[in-house]
């Protein structure tokens, strides 16, 4: 064969093999991670996959003793301790567990990957802002907002642009609802955007990262702030194949859903139930449209890890719902398939720091039902506080606590950990149980009267078990109860209460059951959420006893914007409370009903 022929496939194969690694150096940095991508390796899923393998690798893998110090040794078998803790930890909600793995993150981005200001833009696009998603804009300017406010930053977004005002539903002028739109972030966006630094850029994409991997993915950083709550999964249909989509059904559904104002269709898809990011704000419930999880199997990711704090048992398609509370407090509900027709949850925060009746209470004259509550503690009225979700019970009932006596012991019944009273009171003698995979509500209870408790509080009366322990516990076991019910009315918290003693067989005669409940509920503090979000205390109600029935007499109410007295307090229940009270307290209150009541002193 020619010589010559032979050189040059000799200097094709040495060159390609040059081009090969030339390559290889500019796509692949230390450790195997892209540095400088190339088009079908620009993905942040790329990156999840290698911080998700070394993290493993840091904290699973043995400590290699060879040639360190002893003192060496032991930091490195301390900080993998740390790790496996923090790991853990952060799926359970816990911040410093987060901040801890977020700081392996950035750490991994910027030794591991050789991440710098030039290639961080092949991962989000910060400065070419056409290219931004929606979700891109929204971190940003939730990044931005944080720097300067904390917790508050959402709420402060919310506020500043006023984003949780009504929009008109499509086809229906007269009907509202609440939704942050891609279009909102959009103006948004470009009014409050400036250009970031390389710090603030590699915090977004570490938190990005740690948010899909071990995070709550779209809601991580929504969770932590000071809103009422946030749920994902709950509107949209679950998976359809092309039959389905294509079907007669979904056709017409889809044209009637997308119809806009003008009657013509709008061009959206049907949403799926992955597109469901919802948030809970001053009582209104507000669709996070432009959010999304991306895909069935995300959603059910933070399903299956929202609810683990403490281990609470595994959720299955035996067990197909769960109840938990995570690490900061918040109330935690979790359903799948096939108790429910998708993977959901439902995340309820109670803002600790906003737990005073001063500042629950608003309204013209909201002075005169704060004083009233503050009374009835004093005066160890049995009260019940009812209310529609989401008006505002469990946090009126963990600010109702500040003004019983301290000297009182109180023992508290919840389903789930959210009354947090230790923390609002952590000197005060409080024992909080809670229902458990192998212990029932009604176990909890009965072991409540060895406990030497003066107040019980209910954080639910939801079965009937519960509620016919509760009229015993009331009429007997302590000095008075606090509870919450989802009544309606005066009349339905009665009825559903004496109902309830019927079914546990504890009577047999409706009068007799409902003079049990008269003779021991003294108030009902009902609790109203209008469609605008706002919160009131629509009516205080005494259960006035009048032979072998009962009276609603109403003490207080709200209207037009004012709570204003009624009819005063029966005299006998002034006696009572009087009793209860200490001296200077007892004056108080004469003086305060006087002022209220002073026409129908004689009552």
């Amino acid at each position: 064969m020619n010589p010559y022929v032979n050189l040059l496939g000799i200097v094709l194969i040495i060159l390609l093999g040059i081009g090969y690694v030339w390559i290889k150096a500019r796509t692949v940095g230390p450790k195997g991670h892209p540095a400088e991508p190339v088009e079908e390796l620009l993905s942040i899923n790329t990156l999840i996959q290698y911080v998700k393998s070394q993290l493993h690798e840091l904290s699973r893998a043995q400590v290699n003793d060879w040639g360190i110090s002893e003192e060496a040794w032991s930091r490195k078998l301390k900080s993998r301790a740390e790790l496996r803790q923090a790991l853990r930890g952060c799926t359970w909600g816990d911040r410093h567990d987060k901040r801890y793995v977020k700081s392996y993150i950035k750490d991994l981005l910027l030794n591991g990957c050789g991440m710098n200001d030039n290639t961080i833009g092949h991962y989000i696009p910060f400065d070419q802002r056409e290219l931004l998603s929606a979700q891109d804009r929204f971190d940003i300017i939730l990044y931005l907002y944080t720097q300067r406010y904390g917790d508050e930053a959402l709420a402060m977004l919310i506020e500043t642009y006023q984003l949780d005002e009504q929009k008109p539903s499509a086809g229906d002028h007269l009907s509202f609802h609440y939704e942050v739109t891609a279009d909102d972030i959009e103006e948004v966006f470009y009014l409050e955007y400036r250009r970031l630094d390389f710090r603030e850029k590699l915090d977004i994409l570490a938190q990005r990262i740690y948010q899909q991997y071990k995070g709550f993915s779209v809601i991580d950083e929504i969770r932590e702030q000071r809103i009422d709550g946030v749920s994902g999964g709950v509107n949209g249909v679950s998976v359809l194949d092309d039959e389905d989509l294509h079907s007669e059904y979904w056709a017409g559904a889809d044209l009637i859903n997308n119809m806009d104002a003008d009657g013509d269709e709008d061009g959206r898809d049907i949403s799926r139930c992955w597109d469901s990011v919802w948030i809970f704000y001053k009582g209104k419930s507000m669709r996070l449209s432009f959010l999304t999880f991306g895909n069935d199997a995300e959603l059910k990711r933070v399903c299956q890890n929202i609810y683990k704090y403490n281990l609470p048992g595994q959720l299955s398609e035996a067990n197909g719902y769960k109840v938990n509370e995570m690490k900061d407090g918040a109330r935690v509900v979790v359903v799948r398939p096939p108790f429910a027709e998708s993977w959901a949850f439902f995340l309820r925060k109670f803002d600790l720091k906003s737990v005073a009746l001063e500042q629950l209470v608003q309204g013209e004259n909201a002075k005169l039902p704060v004083q009233l509550l503050k009374f009835l503690m004093k005066g160890s009225r049995i009260t019940a506080i009812t209310g529609s979700q989401g008006s505002g019970k469990t946090t009126l009932l963990m600010a109702l606590v500040k003004y019983i006596y301290p000297s009182y012991t109180l023992r508290v019944q919840e389903m789930s950990f959210e009354l947090n009273l230790r923390k609002l009171y952590s000197t005060r003698n409080i024992l909080t149980f809670r229902e458990t995979e192998y212990i029932s509500g009604q176990a909890g209870l009965d072991l409540q009267k060895k406990t030497d408790g003066t107040v019980n509080i209910l954080g639910e009366v939801a079965s009937d078990e519960v509620a016919s322990w509760m009229i015993q516990m009331a009429q007997v076991a302590s000095l008075f109860t606090l509870f919450t019910h989802h009544a309606k009315t005066f009349r339905d918290l009665i009825e559903s209460l004496r109902n309830s003693l019927l079914k546990t067989g504890m009577f047999r005669d409706e009068l007799v059951a409902e003079i049990q409940v008269i003779t021991v509920i003294d108030f009902d503090i009902h609790l109203r959420r209008d469609m605008s979000g706002k919160r009131y205390i629509e009516k205080i109600t005494e259960c006035d006893r009048i032979g072998q029935g009962y009276r609603e007499r109403v003490v207080l109410e709200y209207r037009n914007g004012e709570y204003v007295s009624v009819e005063p307090i029966s005299r006998q229940m002034r006696e009572e409370m009087a009793r209860e009270m200490a001296q200077e307290d007892r004056i108080a209150f004469e003086r305060f009903h006087d002022a209220y009541w002073r026409e129908e002193i004689g009552a």
